[in-house]
């Protein structure tokens, strides 16, 4: 049996976010880094049932590959999608990474402000989010790194985005989840993380039993991006746990 590692990217950006983890880990196991429905090329889906589309594209992206089960590793948006993928396609599991990224589902204001960026989104492209993204990253990130992240999410397709805000403030609450997940679980925040604060994900941990709980220091929201040595060897760690 061929253990992988699943990775499943944030929002609005696409599976470029893990090559550093694509290639620094190829020594250790197989790696998939899946394109979210309308992301990096892929075929949009509709914002109903967007996040249960999205578990059961990455699932498919195991198609040929010779992988039985996968350590899944959701950032952000991807964690979303990986407790549907948990849900949907739980035999295919044999750990769980929840990296920057909650439980719980969108308050009425957070809702509000997803429908509205959709809205702006269709109304004027995606240029405005180019120029001026969300706090992906925090203060120490590099002038380098901000311009790649501002590259990746310009070539993402203003409908796509729009569809997974949407997808987003539809998704369901998953806390009631957490009790019976059943695989070796590590949930990752970090301390600079200013959009899923470490106070938010780090409940989690206390909740899926067994779970380890690891803080990157410095990091914002993308921490396989401003940290790729450390969540690399916080991957490597877990890997063998779930070996």
């Amino acid at each position: 049996m061929t253990t992988g590692l699943l990775l499943l990217h944030a929002f609005p950006l696409d599976a470029d976010m893990w090559d550093e983890q694509a290639t620094g880990l190829a020594d250790t196991v197989p790696v998939v880094a899946v394109n979210l429905p309308g992301f990096g090329g892929a075929p949009l889906s509709q914002r109903e049932g967007w996040m249960d589309t999205a578990a059961d594209v990455a699932a498919m992206a195991l198609g040929g590959t010779g992988i039985d089960r996968v350590v899944l590793c959701g950032l952000s948006m991807g964690g979303y999608v990986a407790f549907s993928f948990w849900r949907r396609h739980r035999d295919l599991v044999a750990g769980l990474v929840l990296a920057n990224t909650k439980s719980g589902g969108d308050d009425a204001a957070g809702k509000q402000r997803r429908e509205d960026l959709a809205k702006r989104l269709r109304a004027e492209g995606n240029g405005f989010l180019v120029s001026s993204p969300p706090p992906l990253l925090s203060e120490h990130a590099s002038p380098d790194l901000r311009m790649r992240v501002q590259t990746i999410i310009g070539r993402q397709p203003a409908e796509a985005i729009a569809v997974a805000s949407e997808a987003m403030a539809d998704r369901v609450d998953s806390t009631p989840d957490l009790a019976g997940i059943d695989v070796p679980t590590l949930v990752i925040t970090s301390s600079g993380d200013t959009l899923i604060p470490a106070d938010v994900t780090k409940p989690m941990a206390s909740q899926i039993p067994g779970a380890t709980l690891a803080v990157i220091e410095r990091a914002g929201h993308l921490s396989n991006l401003e940290a790729p040595d450390e969540f690399n060897r916080l991957l490597r760690e877990h890997l063998a746990r779930c070996a």
